[in-house]
């Protein structure tokens, strides 16, 4: 998810639920992560440095290079073994994909890093209407029902593991993983619907060169698509060829953050519906920019099934021909939009400009501290890079 893909931060994308969390606590304009999801994540989970955590890059082992054993090393707790070592209820639910792939159990959340429930996927990258890796507790399980939609059953898990924790005395911890909007681009046809025609005008569109969002924080002015196209990284819209079909994957793309936001407004239903809500601490944040990452056609993903549950192939690779958004297919939605996301910084995804390392994150604060704004009011996110590197 790039920067500026959320409503508070200036995105085109309705996103109510978490832009309530912005309204009623603090927006941060300056906080970082790593640029890639499985160092993102280790260091989200244990505080640490990600080379610290074993994961200094993805989860594929390289033993001979010390902090890139692709695996959470025994050296790290997670904060949810420290919690659970002071009586907290801790509990995931959705991805985990900082330990290989490979079937083993030592590294997964239960028993190893959480002491309650866990509900979500292993790897990363998956199908969102038939999740390889899904699995609950500790023993894997099969997608349920026709309707099932990968984020709708991350949002709905955790918002029972609450009503379920709110039972007893001890609080709670959860941590949640949405991989929307993560490729593929799968959506359910209603949600793409909602989005039909915003995208006509191309990932050129004024809209977010310097949305009040952005200038209400003191951020510069974008002149990313300038930038992109000077690099020769995507053309101008008025020369993009196949714009319907360009089109048609960001429509799919923002159904995705508009599936994310609604179950984002589930869990914050049940923190309500549990009586604690003046207790708790939320917090909202993405992992990486947006994603420019190029699928190659007839190439499909380790987590990708090969076919579709009515027995269709699946058709995988941007190209023209494969309209994104059904579950037989396996797309992403490519640079010139990456660019838009990622408004007002540079490149994307794994790379370390701000388009890759500036998060967007907003926390919600317990009634009695809702004054204390000070810092996030002086906290100003600058694009540092002035040339290709930084």
């Amino acid at each position: 998810m790039g920067f500026s893909d959320v409503g508070c931060y200036g995105s085109e994308i309705r996103t109510p639920n978490i832009d309530s969390l912005a309204s009623s606590g603090v927006r941060f304009t300056h906080f970082r992560n790593t640029a890639r999801c499985c160092p993102s994540r280790a260091s989200l989970l244990t505080g640490l440095y990600a080379h610290q955590t074993g994961v200094g890059h993805m989860v594929n082992p390289r033993p001979s290079l010390p902090g890139y054993q692709g695996d959470l090393n025994r050296n790290c707790r997670t904060i949810g073994e420290v919690l659970r070592a002071s009586g907290y209820q801790t509990m995931i639910s959705g991805k985990w994909h900082v330990t290989p792939n490979d079937g083993r159990k030592y590294n997964w959340p239960l028993p190893a890093r959480v002491r309650y429930r866990f509900y979500g996927i292993m790897g990363g990258a998956a199908s969102y209407f038939q999740p390889l890796t899904l699995t609950r507790d500790n023993e894997p399980v099969q997608p349920e029902g026709a309707d099932f939609y990968l984020t709708d059953a991350i949002g709905r898990n955790a918002a029972s593991f609450i009503d379920d924790a709110v039972k007893r005395p001890e609080p709670f911890f959860l941590y949640t993983g949405f991989t929307a909007p993560h490729w593929p681009l799968h959506a359910f046809e209603s949600d793409i619907e909602r989005h039909r025609g915003r995208y006509r005008e191309g990932w050129d569109a004024p809209a977010r060169r310097a949305p009040p969002a952005h200038a209400a924080d003191g951020h510069r002015g974008s002149q990313v698509g300038d930038h992109a196209r000077a690099m020769k990284m995507s053309p101008a819209w008025k020369d993009a060829p196949d714009r319907e079909w360009q089109q048609r994957r960001m429509e799919v793309y923002a159904a995705q953050i508009d599936r994310l936001d609604r179950n984002v407004g589930t869990i914050l239903e049940a923190v309500r519906r549990s009586g604690r809500e003046q207790d708790t601490l939320i917090m909202f944040l993405a992992d990486n920019g947006g994603c420019a990452e190029n699928l190659p056609p007839d190439r499909l993903n380790n987590n990708s099934p090969k076919q579709a549950r009515d027995g269709r192939p699946m058709r995988s690779g941007n190209a023209p021909s494969i309209l994104p958004g059904a579950e037989d297919t396996f797309a992403s939605y490519g640079t010139g939009w990456a660019n838009a996301s990622n408004t007002p910084f540079r490149r994307y995804k794994h790379w370390v400009h701000e388009g890759g390392i500036a998060t967007a994150a907003d926390r919600a604060l317990a009634a009695s501290d809702r004054q204390g704004r000070g810092d996030h009011a002086r906290a100003r996110a600058r694009d540092r890079c002035d040339g290709d590197v930084c």
